[in-house]
């Protein structure tokens, strides 16, 4: 960090602007002294990474992806995270009266998981770094028209253990090229086996929860920012003498394309990450900055947050802390990418009657005492002209403000 800094300091003594020193800072980090002890060091361990590598990286300014849900437009991170998913999952529960379900009924936990399964499976097999091809379908993926045709599959009475990817492709006037690899796409591997211990158990869903901050920040003249950064995660290998340490991300690949033809590893790819910051609009002006860490449990916290304050009208520090659930259907994006169909994590509140309700529809139940995940979250009163902050009791999540 002290070289970084003096690397802005030397070039603004020779009369660069700030912009130029910071990317002298950025050169000294990827091509100098930095990056050279940096592949040393991960060579030295075993590592690939070149200083060819480092020289090439290059940072992507994206158009995010969006939807439409009730007014509201929600924004996230294209598909190279797992972003899009929340959209998804909000454009098929369009087809649905979540409010006359009332909060956290059987019906309403069962046809949001339902929903969930549904885009995480697309999310399973069509997410992956938008700069390879093949090219990710996100206009079949988002559109409207696919979404209610992915709701009918809702078995209002069931939890389905056998929700299989869509094909979005008819959506945006193409034919999928992927129809062999999906028709053989099997949901229930590779989890299926020996009954599962305590301790196996214990470690898939700590697996799922990995990793991750959460940033949200607003100003007075109208700058919100929603970041999500994740990756050295501790232990973690350190490059060197730098510092740095290494992501463990790289996990998120698959080496199967039947598995997913867009997150096959490849030289200079970015793996399908989890993290996913979101901003939401109202009347073209910001209305919420929302997100969380915990791996994939991030878009279905977010997802119920948001619901929260838009269908059952809580103001945002009580859409933080509500009882969440979570499905563990999907598959996990770390370890050995494991599924758990039909296991759902609820909130040790939800009532014995709904529990017998949701055992009958084929769920096996988990309990945990906070469960709404460390959500972080600001919420534009644009009306008075103020900011309300939320955050979770979850985590060691805070607000400040001044």
């Amino acid at each position: 960090m002290r070289k970084l800094v003096d690397a802005e300091h030397q070039a603004l003594t020779q009369g660069k602007n700030r912009g130029d020193a910071i990317l002298a800072a950025y050169d000294r980090f990827y091509k100098g002294d930095i990056a050279q002890e940096f592949v040393r060091g991960v060579q030295e361990q075993g590592g690939l990474i070149t200083l060819q590598d480092l020289a090439n990286w290059q940072v992507h300014i994206e158009e995010p992806v969006k939807t439409n849900y009730k007014g509201i437009e929600v924004y996230k991170l294209t598909s190279w995270v797992q972003g899009p998913v929340m959209l998804q999952a909000l454009n098929i529960l369009e087809n649905f009266d979540l409010k006359a379900m009332g909060y956290n009924s059987s019906r309403y936990i069962h046809t949001v998981y339902q929903a969930m399964n549904l885009a995480y499976a697309d999310r399973d097999f069509y997410y992956g770094d938008p700069y390879f091809p093949p090219a990710e379908p996100l206009k079949g993926l988002l559109s409207k028209e696919y979404a209610r045709e992915r709701a009918k599959l809702i078995n209002l009475q069931r939890n389905d253990p056998d929700i299989k990817p869509g094909d979005p492709y008819p959506f945006q006037g193409e034919k999928n090229p992927f129809l062999p690899l999906l028709k053989k796409w099997n949901n229930r591997a590779p989890s299926s086996g020996a009954p599962e211990s305590q301790q196996s158990r214990l470690e898939f869903e700590k697996s799922f929860y990995a990793g991750t901050t959460s940033v949200e920040a607003a100003d007075a003249e109208g700058w919100v920012v929603s970041v999500t950064p994740s990756g050295g995660w501790v232990p973690a290998v350190i490059a060197g003498h730098t510092g740095v340490g290494l992501s463990q991300r790289m996990q998120s690949f698959v080496l199967d394309e039947s598995e997913n033809p867009f997150n096959v590893v490849q030289p200079g790819k970015r793996p399908r990450a989890t993290l996913t910051p979101t901003l939401a609009l109202k009347d073209g002006k910001p209305f919420l900055a929302f997100a969380v860490q915990g791996g994939d449990s991030q878009d279905q916290n977010l997802l119920q947050f948001f619901l929260n304050v838009v269908e059952f009208g809580m103001n945002v520090q009580e859409a933080t802390e509500a009882a969440n659930f979570n499905s563990f259907q999907m598959r996990s994006s770390f370890g050995n990418h494991e599924t758990r169909p039909g296991r759902i994590l609820l909130d040790e509140s939800v009532p014995a009657w709904e529990r017998k309700e949701l055992r009958g529809m084929g769920y096996d139940l988990t309990f945990g005492t906070r469960t709404s995940g460390p959500i972080n979250a600001i919420y534009f009163d644009n009306q008075h002209g103020t900011f309300w902050g939320g955050s979770s009791n979850n985590g060691d999540d805070y607000g400040i403000s001044w």
